[in-house]
């Protein structure tokens, strides 16, 4: 007769799933994020220089430039005319609003964004990228595993098969561990 398991033995089954997983699949993750700094700062300019962008941008940056003075001058002018009143008993205050619409700076995070979205794509047919994507699938795999077994003994089978895919043993053989004399 199988015996089935409890609702605490597949919990504890899935969260070795994830002890085994999560650690391999968080270090590719890093490699790949490595990747995708690089290949997305080189990539953004090539990205503005294709679509015309560059263009806009370097417009767009000589105006903030000029606005950034202008600005300067206005809250240097308010500053000084709010003071000079202020000694003539007339209470005038002051406040400079940031301007809402496109800015370079938004503009280029747009261009990261669109240009983070294409390294991910290519990262994805990167070696790296293809270790990953298997580290997830077996992950998922492990987890259904987990999901779908009868007995405690079939499925450890089923999970040491899975993860010996990836040089992990999921029994782990304490037989030769030696003694600590006390």
């Amino acid at each position: 007769m199988s015996k089935t398991m409890t609702k605490y033995q597949l919990e504890h089954f899935k969260d070795k799933v994830k002890r085994n997983f999560n650690p391999l699949i968080e270090e590719q993750e890093l490699l790949i994020k490595q990747f995708k700094t690089e290949a997305t700062d080189k990539i953004v300019s090539k990205l503005a220089k294709k679509m015309g962008a560059d263009k806009i941008l370097n417009a767009l940056e000589k105006a903030e430039r000029e606005l950034q003075k202008a600005k300067a001058q206005a809250k240097t002018f308010f500053h000084k005319k709010a003071k000079k009143d202020e000694d003539g008993n007339k209470n005038l205050s002051y406040r400079m609003r940031e301007d809402e619409g496109a800015s370079l700076k938004t503009c280029r995070e747009q261009l990261r964004e669109w240009a983070e979205t294409l390294v991910d794509a290519e990262l994805r047919r990167r070696p790296e990228g293809k270790k990953l994507k298997q580290l997830e699938d077996l992950k998922t795999r492990a987890i259904d595993q987990v999901m779908e077994a009868g007995t405690s003994e079939e499925l450890i089978r089923q999970l040491d098969a899975t993860t010996k895919k990836i040089g992990i043993a999921w029994v782990v053989d304490t037989s030769k561990i030696k003694q600590i004399a006390s």
